[in-house]
């Protein structure tokens, strides 16, 4: 009942919110994460001011793309009773480029090759001094606070998982103010250590004066609530009740509350 709890709140909200539903980003083979968060145009403006050439030149959706697979980095082949099948293109080998735009080059490397940098590799890559890189290296930063510093900036967005992709999509308004965010059970495939993380994310989003409303089922999440809604008694046909509604401390007391009992356990 958690998730239906939360669209009659989407529902009843009477002030700008921002959903980051898990599958609520449109992916294709050309979306990555330096095309949503608009990491792209800033590294396209390096490569053609430093070697002063056509700025179109470094986009793989158009004059730079590679002439055999469009800038796609990989070619399909349709098959008429079968799944198609989608190989790596043999021209470019990935790179998405064409010859012609890798032959140019910015502090030693080609334009494919910095964009296959992780997140973390990049933000090392742009840590110098200039101005220009100020807003890169922002939104680079936003990826590494979301803990997504091991994601490729290439990386096509189907390879993403569902908390993956809520997370990318947190990155884009991560310095939003004064508004409330709806996060849809944010730790899904974390680890302990990056989970401590995002309830530190949570907590930073909360000091900025917005609200957040998480849906959760991770005790340490849970524990960390300023204010729980349980819903039970049990799951699917067997809940849809609100069996504690309170500071989050106070369901260990609830003897109806399986998340209370679980909650009192972990403590011990």
């Amino acid at each position: 009942g958690k998730s239906s709890l939360v669209k009659e709140l989407k529902n009843s909200l009477d002030v700008p919110y921002i959903d980051l539903a898990q599958k609520d980003i449109s992916t294709n083979l050309r979306s990555t994460p330096a095309t949503y968060l608009d990491i792209l145009d800033p590294i396209r403006k390096l490569f053609a001011q430093s070697n002063q050439t056509s700025l179109g030149l470094f986009s793989y959706n158009g004059q730079g793309a590679c002439p055999i697979c469009k800038g796609k980095g990989v070619t399909i082949t349709n098959m008429a009773f079968m799944d198609p099948v989608v190989e790596v293109c043999e021209a470019c080998h990935g790179k998405r480029y064409s010859k012609k735009a890798l032959q140019y080059h910015y502090q030693g490397k080609d334009i494919a090759e910095i964009l296959d940098f992780s997140v973390d590799q990049a933000l090392n890559f742009f840590s110098s001094g200039e101005e220009k890189n100020q807003m890169l290296k922002e939104k680079l930063s936003s990826l590494k606070r979301v803990g997504l510093g091991y994601i490729h900036l290439n990386q096509t967005l189907t390879t993403l998982s569902g908390g993956e992709l809520q997370r990318i999509k947190l990155a884009s308004r991560i310095n939003e103010k004064g508004t409330v965010f709806l996060l849809d059970e944010p730790t899904s495939g974390l680890h302990m250590q990056d989970i401590a993380e995002q309830i530190k994310l949570i907590n930073q989003l909360v000091d900025a004066h917005n609200g957040v409303i998480v849906i959760e089922h991770n005790q340490t999440v849970i524990s960390q609530a300023d204010w729980l809604i349980d819903i039970g008694p049990g799951a699917g046909v067997f809940g849809g009740q609100v069996i504690y509604s309170g500071v989050s401390a106070g369901i260990i007391d609830c003897s109806n509350s399986l998340t209370g009992k679980a909650l009192l356990k972990a403590m011990d």
